[in-house]
């Protein structure tokens, strides 16, 4: 018999492998939170589905996600992801890239970590919903918003409440699995 898991993820076997593997996992890690936060950039106005599918080419033509390597690009390499096929080539998510490392590296200069700064807006704590049907799930929170408008103020793009919501989920600041899945009790 088959595991309970959230509807959402059933429409292919890599959604399924994100959902039970990664999916509001806690991500406490510098590196695996820019990574998530230049997905997501990347994904606002998109399926994540059509963003995970190009995931190790994003992970390739981003230095494996090294925000020290991506804060220094120049025009050249620039000019170089906007002409990979095997990202997504939108000139204003590349650029915003670039100067959301340059911002993440300010963060990790006066917080200590990136992560230190992001899980203080939860208190360092998963929030543990309770949500039994995927309609009750959010897109943003006043939370989200709160982090979204101090993610901007200190020179974020592509931070809208929104993509802030799902990086919230993603790397389990909240727990958004339903009631239901197999994976809500386990994280």
């Amino acid at each position: 018999m088959g595991k309970n898991r959230c509807g959402w993820c059933e429409a292919s076997e890599r959604y399924i492998r994100y959902h039970d593997e990664e999916w509001g996992v806690p991500v406490k890690d510098d590196d695996k939170l820019f990574e998530f936060l230049i997905l997501e950039t990347f994904q606002a106005g998109l399926s994540w589905l059509t963003v995970l599918n190009k995931r190790e080419n994003f992970r390739k033509a981003f230095d494996d996600f090294d925000f020290r390597k991506v804060a220094n690009y120049d025009q050249e390499k620039l000019d170089s992801l906007l002409s990979d096929a095997g990202i997504i080539r939108n000139k204003l998510k590349v650029r915003a890239t670039v100067s959301n490392a340059n911002a993440f590296l300010k963060i990790r200069e006066e917080f200590g970590s990136f992560s230190d700064y992001i899980w203080s807006f939860v208190d360092h704590t998963p929030i543990k919903n309770s949500f039994t049907d995927l309609s009750e799930l959010p897109a943003r929170t006043e939370l989200s918003d709160r982090l979204s408008a101090d993610l901007k103020k200190r020179g974020f793009k592509f931070v809208g409440s929104t993509v802030v919501y799902a990086h919230m989920q993603a790397t389990g600041m909240v727990n958004d699995h339903l009631t239901t899945c197999f994976r809500y009790d386990e994280i």
